[in-house]
């Protein structure tokens, strides 16, 4: 993989590729079966050969990621919306790095307030949940 400032690298499959009027919907399945969508535009699309059964990558920045405790009921406009469970908290003098396994094994990070953590109850062993938008996915390629 590449050297990328990205906290958030998965590789994996494209699954599906749904072409809009604007954009382009791409599905990535990692390798233990959790999805990530992205939004692209048809250039890249094009550019990337993004067709199904392609090996490809995603890069997520750690800031992007929302974490959630509870809201199981509620629907969001983002389109990645993935349960897991805390691995780690990793403090700092302002922020805190929260690692979330999600139910495919992948890793997701996200940057949050210290306040956050406490008020959300993040700690290793907690259920959680990430959220981000597709738009906010970056696809690539091996080269």
């Amino acid at each position: 993989m590449a050297n990328i400032s990205a906290r958030n690298c998965f590789s994996g499959v494209v699954g599906k590729v749904e072409t809009g009027p604007v954009n382009a919907r791409v599905e990535l399945t990692l390798a233990g079966g959790d999805r990530i969508v992205a939004i692209v535009t048809h250039e890249s699309v094009e550019a990337l050969a993004l067709v199904p059964g392609v090996a490809a990558m995603a890069f997520v920045k750690a800031s992007w990621v929302l974490l959630l405790a509870g809201g199981e009921k509620i629907r969001f406009s983002a389109r990645n919306h993935l349960p897991g469970m805390v691995v780690s908290v990793e403090k700092g003098a302002v922020n805190s790095d929260v690692a979330v396994r999600l139910t495919g094994g992948s890793v997701v990070h996200a940057i949050v307030t210290n306040g956050a953590v406490l008020e959300l109850g993040l700690k290793p062993g907690a259920p959680a949940s990430v959220l981000f938008k597709a738009s906010h996915v970056i696809l690539g390629v091996p080269a």
